[in-house]
């Protein structure tokens, strides 16, 4: 088995510059009573255009990111939530 940081590290340049824009995002999550919902998509192409990465490249990534991001966090809210 290989170490899932390894095996799902970003492969280019515009990967990486959407996995820092989607770190860098942690305080623009939308969140509903007990779930996280998303990212603000809005503020995160912003910060993107103002460190100089590729928009439309991080317009096609972010989402996919977004998607695992919610999953991981839903899961530890979830698990959170047990006795």
């Amino acid at each position: 088995m290989l170490c899932p940081y390894i095996d799902n590290e970003p492969l280019t340049d515009g990967g990486w510059q959407a996995w820092d824009v989607l770190t860098r995002s942690s305080g623009q999550l939308r969140i509903a009573p007990g779930a996280v919902v998303g990212i603000d998509f809005a503020a995160a192409l912003r910060l993107g255009e103002a460190l100089g990465y590729d928009v439309h490249a991080l317009a096609e990534l972010l989402p996919a990111g977004e998607a695992g991001l919610v999953k991981a966090l839903n899961e530890r809210i979830r698990s959170d939530d047990l006795p």
